[in-house]
């Protein structure tokens, strides 16, 4: 195993992107703990130490790797991005415009996603905006005051500081795509999620192991034990169905054309259980929290509006009652739709029958064309249905226990399945780029 690592770092471009990878997260780490200018630190500091890790704001603390809390340049870290994307992904499906530039190829999703930074950059003014109000009148911090000078000037300039900050967040995503190894989003979620870890068990341990060694009750001790041990078959359970696969045959006729004979082999397609990885359950989390930053956005003191804020944050996060259920089952739901939606996107069975038929193969017993594209559409839909179900059921788990205990978990089987599929999504590039020069791969 060690000499596969020292293997990573003997190849020069491989090398370099690695390097490059770890020094733009340090990049995005230093930036988490500067603090935007024109706030109370004093304030902060005891917010800190009276938050806990639950509700919407837990979320979104923990999607910006614990920013949120330090009220940093990157507070509002890759969430407004995603959303974006999300949009952009949905009007794709609706607009033909953008239907039309997508299957433009390179040029095409080139305008998309320019489309899609100058979305994220209005959603951080927006979302930056929001958070700026609640930080001053303490509807999110428990009625401590960050923002003593709430001045138009010191507002704008803090509006700024942090638009400015998901803008750089947004940058430094794209150049670990382009010049590093993996997807740059993901693996700045990744980093923010890893970053919280050792908070999130210590805060667990805080709720049960510290109390059992003051009471000597061992029954204080069984939900760390049993959430441990699930945590750790969670993981197990990821990256087994992560690997899992429906292989379809498909046979090339022979073809002569002169003396030659072509074709005549066969192959196979890969259908994954989890064709989509972690991006439905990437969606489904910034869904859930939209209702939230859409409250958050309107700067009016109106009782209708508090209440409702308190509905979201007591019913669609985790409140200080503890989890909700109806927190659970929205996302639960949403992740089997975006499961099938992204799927939809990810492999279109008519587009691939027709390739298929083009280039002269067929799926045994199958005849060519319509059938084959339904024939394609039913394995989809049947490996689709667990692993939608896997994804959910796994995303939902720590929440259940958290439910059942009423506990405050922090983290969430949201953030393992972003950690766990990054990783592997990850590795398999590393492992790519290994066995091209004839070396052991990490995951062989």
């Amino acid at each position: 195993m060690l000499a596969i690592y020292r293997n990573m770092f003997r190849i020069p471009d491989l090398r370099a992107k690695i390097l490059f990878t770890l020094a733009m997260f340090g990049v995005y780490r230093l930036g988490a703990t500067i603090p935007v200018p024109g706030i109370d630190l004093e304030a902060v500091e005891l917010w800190q130490s009276l938050q806990e890790a639950g509700g919407i704001y837990g979320l979104l603390n923990l999607f910006s790797g614990g920013a949120l809390e330090q009220f940093s340049v990157f507070a509002l870290g890759i969430i407004p991005y995603i959303t974006a994307s999300i949009i952009m992904q949905l009007l794709t499906v609706v607009i033909p415009r953008l239907q039309a530039l997508q299957e433009e190829g390179e040029s095409g999703r080139k305008v998309i996603t320019q489309w899609t930074r100058y979305l994220t950059i209005v959603l951080a003014l927006i979302q930056s905006t929001g958070f700026t109000y609640m930080f001053h009148s303490g509807l999110f911090t428990g009625n401590i005051d960050l923002i003593p000078n709430y001045t138009p000037s010191r507002v704008a300039l803090i509006v700024l500081t942090m638009t400015a900050g998901t803008a750089m967040v947004m940058w430094l995503g794209e150049l670990i795509t382009q010049r590093g190894i993996g997807n740059g989003m993901s693996l700045l979620i990744f980093v923010s999620i890893i970053s919280q870890f050792p908070f999130m068990f210590g805060q667990l341990w805080a709720q049960t192991g510290a109390v059992w060694r003051l009471t000597g009750d061992i029954e204080r001790l069984i939900p760390f034990i049993v959430i441990t041990i699930v945590f750790l078959v969670m993981i197990v359970a990821i990256i087994y169905i992560d690997q899992g696969q429906r292989r379809i045959p498909v046979q090339f006729a022979k073809r002569v054309r002169g003396r030659r004979v072509l074709g005549g082999q066969s192959t196979y397609i890969p259908l994954k259980v989890n064709v989509s990885g972690v991006i439905p359950v990437i969606f489904a989390t910034s869904v859930l929290l939209i209702p939230a930053l859409i409250v958050t956005a309107i700067p009016f003191e109106a009782p209708w509006l508090q209440s409702i804020f308190r509905w979201i944050n007591e019913n669609l996060g985790t409140g200080q009652t503890g989890v909700s259920w109806w927190y659970i089952v929205v996302l639960f739901g949403l992740i089997v739709f975006f499961t099938y939606f992204y799927t939809a996107i990810q492999f279109n069975p008519e587009q691939q029958a027709e390739i298929i038929q083009r280039q002269g193969g067929f799926i045994p017993g199958v005849r060519p064309g319509r059938q084959t594209e339904r024939h394609l559409a039913h394995i989809l839909n049947r490996i689709t249905l667990p692993g939608s179900l896997f994804l959910a059921t796994i995303a939902v788990l720590p929440s259940i226990a958290a439910a059942i205990w009423n506990l405050q978990i922090a983290f969430s089987g949201v953030s393992l399945l972003i950690v766990v599929g990054v990783a592997l999504e990850t590795m398999k590039q590393i492992e790519s780029q290994l066995t091209m020069r004839n070396y052991e791969g990490i995951l062989t």
